[in-house]
């Protein structure tokens, strides 16, 4: 699958859909690039737009929808109720598919540099981008507004800006870009006009205020709804939960006597994230996103596709991880298993090719266990560092990625020993294929070995790295008999 980065400009115009409808048109202009969604919001005075593609077409298309903007906002004329500090405010990258945070970084210091020399706007990189730890976070950037961000440009020189000019845009302000993981923004509406009690309700639940980490909050008014809100950005919806979220601010409501209008999401979300905030709110047990039908159909469709030889190459070599190592090795020993029935059916050895069908199938279906808990590996890495969960998740997550390997070795020794067996007495025209087959299996099982060490060297769970060290050498044991046993001549 080709390599694909997600942007997500905000920019300070919600109220007039030309300027928005050009802002889009700009972004498709790209032809590699697709628009994936679009919001614009009066009260805010704001619109999201979200597209995706290949690396360095994503940042083509940010560079023209950033100069598109410049060309038709300007930030003297602009009054709504959302902090910003430029035309196009803020423009993160995100890694989506086959891409790393370095990719993102590039691009955003890339863009950052051509916007800053060519259009004369000063840019400031932050979350994963940023220079300077003090300005990692965008409300840090964002704090006072223009004019507070004029004020440090001008007094401090360690707010100077990364690219371009020491002073503000005259009409396109200044502008925030960086790289950073998915977030998503979650707003909650009350039925009040009252903004001193969202704006109560958003300093209890935020991180910075002692609340919900990785959740950040104001209370802002919708004048043209009659509401107020609490606008809310959660960074990582694994610590913070969506359900969470909303029955924090759901809480606090209530004690001030107030109800919920509704909510919305701007822009795209995750479908896990969605998925974890209806288990949370149903309490269901053991939920997750393989109990999705879509996802159900998707997988089946992914695993159909990969059968092909051509397929499951092509998924090798891609720019990712996963299928790997442990995934090739167990795909050589159904391989060896095959060349084991052939010759079994060619020698009418019925129970071998039984046996050797059935080791076939095992190994066949632990070439996708092994790229899925290599997966679940990577998901429990991910989990932050403060998380309490994090060891017993990548504890548990290593342990699997351990045993399947090691299934994967025992396995292919046990189709080695067929293939021998079948050998002896095998005809001239397949003792050769019976032979590729030995070394085949011989391959896998050691490869496999090797998978399966490099992950219990990792395991800090003392007695899962002793049970599975034990099992480790007696499969190197029994791999280095097997091979005493195929490869010594028969006596003349």
């Amino acid at each position: 699958m080709p390599p694909l980065i997600e942007c997500v400009p905000n920019f300070s115009e919600g109220r007039d859909r030309p300027v928005v409808e050009a802002l889009a048109a700009a972004i498709t202009s790209v032809p590699a690039v697709r628009l994936l969604h679009q919001t614009m919001d009066p009260d805010h005075h704001r619109s999201v737009l979200t597209f995706a593609g290949p690396p360095d077409a994503v940042g083509e298309a940010a560079w023209r929808v950033i100069a598109k903007a410049t060309e038709l906002i300007d930030l003297r004329q602009h009054e709504g109720v959302h902090p910003r500090i430029g035309a196009t405010d803020v423009v993160p990258f995100v890694p989506l598919q086959d891409t790393g945070m370095d990719e993102c970084i590039r691009l955003a210091r890339m863009i950052g540099q051509a916007v800053g020399t060519r259009l004369g706007i000063p840019v400031f990189l932050y979350e994963e981008a940023a220079s300077i730890e003090a300005r990692r976070r965008l409300e840090a950037i964002r704090k006072g507004g223009l004019k507070g961000l004029a004020s440090r440009m001008e007094q401090d020189s360690a707010w100077s800006p990364d690219f371009g000019p020491p002073r503000l845009h005259e009409t396109a302000g200044a502008i925030v870009i960086g790289a950073r993981r998915p977030l998503i923004a979650f707003n909650v509406n009350l039925a009040t006009t009252d903004l001193s009690v969202a704006k109560d309700i958003a300093r209890s639940v935020r991180e910075s205020n002692g609340g919900f980490p990785c959740l950040k909050a104001i209370g802002v008014p919708l004048t043209s709804r009659g509401w107020v809100q609490v606008a809310m950005n959660v960074t990582d919806h694994h610590v913070t939960p969506l359900d969470r979220a909303f029955q924090a601010v759901a809480a606090e409501a209530t004690q001030r006597g107030v109800s919920i209008a509704s909510s919305e999401i701007i822009g795209l979300i995750p479908r896990a994230a969605v998925t974890q905030a209806m288990a949370g709110a149903l309490r269901l047990e053991e939920f997750d996103e393989s109990h999705v039908l879509e996802t159900a159909l998707s997988t089946a469709e992914a695993q159909q596709q990969d059968q092909t030889v051509l397929g499951f190459l092509d998924a090798i070599a891609a720019p990712r991880p996963t299928p790997g190592g442990g995934s090739v090795a167990a795909y050589v020993g159904a391989l060896a298993a095959s060349l084991g029935m052939m010759g079994a059916r060619l020698g009418g050895h019925r129970d071998k090719e039984q046996d050797l069908t059935h080791l076939q199938q095992r190994l066949y279906r632990l070439v996708q266990s092994d790229a899925d808990a290599y997966g679940k590996l990577m998901e429990a890495c991910n989990i932050p560092k403060h998380d309490p969960n994090r060891q017993q998740a990548i504890a548990d997550a290593l342990h699997q990625a351990t045993e399947i390997p090691l299934e994967i070795a025992e396995l292919s020794c046990q189709v080695c020993r067929s293939l021998h067996e079948i050998g002896r007495s095998a005809k001239p025209l397949v003792r050769s294929d019976l032979t590729v087959g030995i070394q085949m299996a011989v391959a896998a099982a050691a490869s496999a070995i090797v998978t399966a060490r490099e992950n219990i060297n990792r395991q800090r769970n003392q007695s899962i790295r002793e049970s599975e060290a034990g099992r480790i050498a007696r499969a190197e044991q029994n791999l280095e008999e097997l091979k005493v046993l195929c490869y010594t001549p028969p006596p003349s």
